[in-house]
């Protein structure tokens, strides 16, 4: 089977909203999935920068109530994808972050807000939109993750139509869109799907496992992290859900979008390995030092990251003092947990640092491609995009052996260093002690040239765009068609 119609919902697409990697997952894809012969196009709330952001708008529905308000579905273009918008202003027509209110809490009518992402997607999939409609849909995350429950009980707005397929992709288990039993009645499901079989969750409801119980298959973003989410360690209360999956659960890599991160046109350093990569390399790095007032001339780390307990950043302030006796500076680019913000802050004193509180495009571009080592210590990692990134620029990551970090980082150890694949370095576990040995093994490396530069051109050569997992993709949704 050719030419499949494939709708993918979720909660942010890049470039018109991000605050994660899912956004670059769910950007990236359908260009990737369009050599498969796939056609993607992408349902997103119409946040106001998604309104803003699309070429030639048009309305193709209307809604005369959409959980309390009128809304329409627009279509519209950015780039080479195809989008349609949820236009319903009471839900959506809110600016800055898309689930949380200025002062960090949650909106809180984020139930009925992602419930009318998830509930248009299955009206879509049903026939809402007359001649085209898709022959798989697939959410992404617990925003989407009540798709497959309208599609399952109708609700007398999506009941139409036979339903398609669907397809729920895990980007991070921690976030499960729990909320009250209260709430079932105004999302338009029947009581019938309160069950442990469905909606039902520890006595509340929860979009995520609805998710995962009612799709057709379930992915998640890297081999090694689905495996993780199968066992009570790492699967956040859903480990039994998940192992009754069974064959219907896998783990598809991430890629990174190898013309927004490209070395070769977005002007850092160029894609051959060679004398003048290594001199571009060095006028990077002299640049990042000089906005920072740091040396050039030290061993520099970088970080570019949500600061939060997942991403192993509490571990950072204690290290600092491990990486100032190695001579090393530091760049952080991130925000997070106020608590680890003012910490990291607190504890800056003993080593030569730059820190940005927030997110800069550019500057994540600069710090992959002027900084020697890419720091993470994650607790847990799905996949994560940075490390690729990193990898791809010549900066090596230093990365905890979990989920797609382990996937991805070649350990630099005694037979990888002696075939020449090392792209980086791995620490068992992520705690105080483990952090500081690496940092420890990443100085003592740093200073062997000839064997930093063999780490850094196997990084720079190796594959990290989309074209492998895209064919996994296209392959499962054949699959499910049958």
């Amino acid at each position: 089977m050719s030419g499949e119609r494939v709708l993918a919902v979720a909660s942010e697409f890049y470039p018109l909203i991000k605050t994660g990697g899912l956004a670059d997952v769910v950007g990236a894809l359908p260009s990737a999935l369009a050599a498969e012969n796939v056609t993607v196009t992408t349902l997103l709330p119409g946040y106001p920068a998604v309104l803003a952001g699309l070429h030639a708008p048009a309305v193709v529905h209307r809604i005369d109530d959409l959980f309390g308000g009128p809304a329409t579905i627009v279509f519209g273009g950015v780039g080479t994808a195809a989008v349609l918008a949820i236009d319903a202003p009471h839900l959506f027509g809110r600016a800055g972050n898309p689930y949380t209110m200025p002062n960090g809490q949650d909106w809180p009518d984020n139930a009925l807000r992602f419930a009318a992402l998830a509930r248009v997607g299955a009206a879509i999939g049903r026939g809402l939109l007359g001649d085209w409609r898709p022959d798989v849909v697939h959410a992404h995350d617990w925003q989407a993750g009540l798709l497959p429950a309208y599609l399952r009980y109708g609700d007398g707005w999506t009941s139409g139509g036979t339903a398609p397929p669907s397809v729920i992709t895990v980007h991070n288990l921690a976030f499960q869109g729990r909320f009250s039993t209260d709430l079932l009645p105004s999302l338009g499901l029947p009581w019938e799907s309160y069950t442990p079989e469905a909606v039902e969750f520890y006595g509340g409801i929860s979009f995520l496992k609805a998710g995962l119980l009612l799709s057709d298959r379930v992915t998640t973003v890297s081999p090694s992290y689905a495996q993780e989410i199968c066992t009570p360690a790492g699967g956040m209360g859903l480990d039994g859900v998940l192992r009754a999956r069974g064959t219907n659960l896998i783990g598809i890599l991430n890629g990174i979008d190898t013309d927004v991160w490209n070395p070769a046109t977005d002007g850092v350093i160029p894609r051959t390995f060679g004398t003048e990569t290594m001199a571009r390399r060095t006028a990077n790095k002299i640049a990042l030092c000089e906005r920072f007032g740091l040396d050039p001339a030290a061993l520099l780390f970088g970080i570019v990251s949500r600061l939060t307990g997942q991403k192993g950043m509490d571990l950072l302030p204690g290290s600092l003092p491990t990486m100032a006796r190695h001579g090393a500076s530091l760049v952080i680019l991130g925000a997070g947990q106020p608590e680890l913000e003012r910490a990291i802050q607190a504890a800056a004193r003993p080593i030569a640092m730059g820190l940005l509180l927030g997110y800069d495009e550019a500057l994540a571009h600069l710090i992959y491609a002027g900084a020697d080592a890419l720091l993470i210590p994650s607790r847990f990692e799905p996949c994560g995009l940075t490390q690729l990134c990193a990898m791809h620029y010549g900066c090596l990551p230093v990365v905890t052996r979990v989920g797609g970090l382990a996937d991805t980082v070649i350990d630099a150890n005694e037979a990888a260093l002696s075939a020449g694949v090392a792209t980086g370095f791995q620490m068992a576990a992520p705690d105080a002690a483990s952090l500081d040995r690496v940092i420890a093994w990443v100085a003592t490396t740093w200073r062997d040239r000839p064997t930093w530069a063999r780490m850094q051109r196997a990084a720079m050569t190796g594959e990290v765009g989309w074209a492998r997992s895209a064919a996994r993709y296209a392959s499962m949704y054949r699959q499910v068609l049958g």
